[in-house]
C-alpha cells in the first residue's frame, strides 16, 4: 500500500463531509426538514469514512517500517478534530432528535477536512516521529485533548444558534421557528461544555505527564501550554458563571464563543510562535 490510498480515502470522505453539512444547511434555509434524514445517513457515511482513512493510514505507517498512530502532524490532528466532532455531532443528533444543529455543527467538521485535504501547506505525508512524540502518552493527550476540541466545537455552533434564535424567540415559523428553543440549545451547550471541559482537563494533565517525560519538567509555559490553560480557565469561568451564579442565555453563549476563539489559536494561531510544540505544523 501506499500513503496515497489513505490520502485518497480521506479527500472522499471531506467531500461527503461538505455534502452532508450542505444538505443540512439547505434543509435549514429552505425549510426542507425532509433533507436532513439523507444528511444524517451521509454524515454517518462521513464518519465510517473517515474512520478507514485513519486506519489506513495507521496500517501504511507500519508497512512503512514508521509504526506510529496517525495523530502526529496538523494534518492528522486536522482529521482527527473532524472525525471526532462528526462522531460528537451524530451522537448528539441521536439523543436529541434535532437534526438542524447539523446546520451549523457539520460544516465545522467539513471545514477542518476541507483545509487538510486542500491546504497547499499541509503535507499529507506519513512521518516518522520526533524523538519528543515518541512516547506511550501521544494517544492519550491527543484523543483526549481533541475530544474536547471537538466537544466545544458544537458547543461553539450551538451557541451561535442561541444567538440567531435569541433575535426572535417566539417566532414559530420560517428558519428561526425550525431552530430548537432556547431553553434546549443552553442545556445543550452546558453539557457539551462540561463534557468538553473534562477532556480538556485530561488533555492537560496528561501532557504535563508527558513533558515530564520528554523534557523533565511539567511545565515549561511552551505557548501552546499557555494557550491551553487560557482556554481551559476561560471554560472553567463559563461553567463557573453557570452553577454558581446562575448564568444563563446570552452570556453563557459569548462565552462559550469566545473560548472556541481560544481553542482556535491554541490549535493554530500558537503554531507561527516558537516553542517546543513547533513540530505539530507539518
Amino acid at each position: 500500500m501506499s500513503s496515497l490510498n489513505s490520502s485518497l480515502l480521506l479527500s472522499v470522505s471531506t467531500f461527503v463531509f461538505g455534502l452532508a453539512a450542505l444538505l443540512y444547511i439547505s434543509a435549514l434555509i429552505f425549510k426542507k426538514i425532509s433533507l436532513t434524514q439523507p444528511a444524517r445517513w451521509i454524515m454517518v457515511g462521513a464518519v465510517l469514512t473517515t474512520t478507514a482513512g485513519v486506519i489506513l493510514r495507521w496500517v501504511e505507517s507500519y508497512e512503512m517500517g514508521i509504526g506510529h498512530a496517525p495523530l502526529s502532524n496538523l494534518y492528522e490532528s486536522l482529521v482527527f478534530f473532524a472525525w471526532t466532532a462528526g462522531v460528537i455531532y451524530v451522537g448528539v443528533e441521536y439523543k436529541y432528535k434535532n437534526p438542524i444543529i447539523g446546520a451549523f455543527a457539520t460544516p465545522i467538521a467539513f471545514l477542518a477536512m476541507a483545509y487538510a485535504s486542500l491546504s497547499p501547506n499541509i503535507s499529507d505525508r506519513i512521518q516518522p516521529l520526533v524523538p519528543a512524540l515518541k512516547s506511550n502518552w501521544l494517544i492519550a493527550h491527543v484523543v483526549t485533548c481533541f475530544l474536547g476540541y471537538a466537544a466545544f466545537a458544537i458547543a461553539f455552533g450551538l451557541s451561535l444558534m442561541f444567538l440567531i434564535r435569541s433575535t426572535n424567540p417566539e417566532k414559530q415559523d420560517g428558519i428561526l421557528g425550525h431552530i430548537p428553543e432556547l431553553d434546549t440549545l443552553d442545556e445543550l451547550t452546558h453539557r457539551m461544555v462540561l463534557f468538553g471541559f473534562l477532556f480538556l482537563t485530561a488533555g492537560i494533565i496528561t501532557g504535563a505527564i508527558w513533558a515530564n517525560s520528554a523534557w523533565g519538567t511539567y511545565w515549561s509555559w511552551d505557548p501552546k501550554e499557555t494557550w491551553s490553560l487560557i482556554t481551559w480557565f476561560i471554560y472553567a469561568t463559563l461553567l463557573h458563571a453557570r452553577l454558581m451564579r446562575g448564568w444563563q442565555g446570552k452570556k453563557i453563549a459569548w462565552l462559550s464563543i469566545v473560548g472556541f476563539a481560544a481553542v482556535l489559536f491554541t490549535y493554530f494561531g500558537v503554531n507561527l510562535l516558537p516553542g517546543l510544540h513547533s513540530y505539530g505544523k507539518a
